[in-house]
């Protein structure tokens, strides 16, 4: 049940559950198989049809389904991955996991994704693969990139982890003939406690991704119990879904429908609240487009931490997503100039963006971000 909580703390993020999410759970456990059973079968099958694609495979995370399906296309050490440095870090992770090395793309300052243009001055001799991270759930359009991706055979695998039910024109994200890769993390738009999902480009792909999910076994888990031995056909990790999480995620996808509507409505309600407060710019995600998953505000570089700061003394749980990965001490064998993320990452704010909230509760971070940058510019 929702309540107006515009006078208490309102987090950055929660989960929001139905109530069907428990006894799910309880199901499976009283299943007594806690691994990968016919209940991640048929969440996989749900999301394959919800998606409107031939297959779809589970995997443990949303990490685990970008290193999966980099592994899948066959990227490992010596290659190139573009990827933006404005993500979070376990986009980065991913590629150095398969023994590749990224390379940072700027992005726009308009929607924080990479576009056409970035992702070809990014490119060089050992590029083998591209990664849009669809920021804020909006889809990422590489049209114009994509013959000369195609002529040197460079594959590109969305990094859709916080686009679940967005669309890309007429289909949803997904859907559009590219390797897609889903976090069902704790307060993605649909959540499986913890989990992912990859969308396979063909039979063969999905077949790659399921052994080495499944530390390379040919066997399925059903098929294993009921033989003497199993094949060990390649190198494999353990990545599987647990029916536990399949189960939550299986609920959760009943009520998708509730969640779009809530979530575009709570980002139109941020939108006409920030429509008159200066000093702050809305992120645009396309709304008519996408599912989103935050609301993120760009505010003035040298008012931006006083403003973080007032603001969480005010009980709003701001956030800052993301700080650039090339300028972290981890990635900087990678780092190179980037100015747009420079900047971006100087200014970014994200504001309180899950289902618990009522419009009022939109209404009231509006007019308190508002206050805030202008006691900011006063103390200057």
């Amino acid at each position: 049940m929702k309540t107006s909580t515009a006078a208490a703390a309102i987090p950055n993020a929660r989960p929001f559950l139905y109530g069907q999410e428990a006894s799910a759970i309880t199901a499976a456990l009283r299943s007594g198989q806690y691994g990968h059973t016919d209940t991640t079968d048929a969440f996989e099958a749900a999301i394959a049809a919800f998606l409107d694609v031939p297959d779809a495979v589970a995997v443990a995370s949303g990490t685990s389904a970008l290193h999966v399906a980099l592994l899948a296309a066959g990227i490992g050490p010596g290659d190139e991955v573009i990827v933006p440095s404005l993500t979070f870090c376990a986009s980065v992770q991913a590629i150095l996991a398969t023994g590749a090395a990224p390379r940072f793309a700027d992005v726009s300052p308009r929607t924080l994704c990479v576009d056409s243009h970035h992702v070809l001055d990014a490119l060089t001799p050992s590029t083998r693969a591209v990664v849009p991270v669809l920021y804020g759930g909006r889809a990422v359009d590489l049209a114009d990139a994509e013959p000369a991706l195609a002529e040197r055979g460079i594959t590109v695998i969305e990094d859709a982890a916080h686009a679940f039910g967005s669309y890309a024109g007429t289909r949803r994200v997904g859907a559009t003939g590219k390797l897609t890769c889903f976090s069902f993390g704790p307060i993605k738009n649909l959540t499986c406690g913890q989990g992912g999902m990859i969308v396979p480009r063909s039979p063969e792909e999905a077949e790659k991704c399921r052994l080495l999910r499944g530390l390379g076994i040919v066997e399925s888990p059903a098929q294993r119990a009921e033989a003497t031995s199993y094949t060990v056909d390649g190198f494999g990790l353990r990545a599987q879904m647990s029916s536990l999480n399949a189960a939550v995620g299986l609920a959760q996808l009943d009520h998708f429908t509730e969640t779009q509507t809530a979530r575009k409505a709570l980002w139109r309600t941020y939108a006409d609240a920030l429509h008159d407060v200066g000093g702050a710019t809305l992120i645009d995600v396309d709304i008519e487009q996408s599912v989103p998953h935050l609301c993120a505000v760009l505010v003035a570089a040298r008012d931006r931490d006083h403003v973080f700061r007032t603001l969480r003394r005010r009980g709003i749980g701001v956030g800052t997503h993301y700080p650039p990965n090339h300028q972290q001490p981890a990635f900087a064998t990678w780092s190179r100039p980037l100015p747009v993320t420079e900047g971006v990452g100087r200014e970014i704010l994200t504001l309180p963006f899950h289902q618990h909230m009522t419009h009022a509760d939109a209404e009231h971070v509006g007019m308190e971000l508002g206050k805030a940058i202008v006691e900011a510019e006063a103390d200057r």
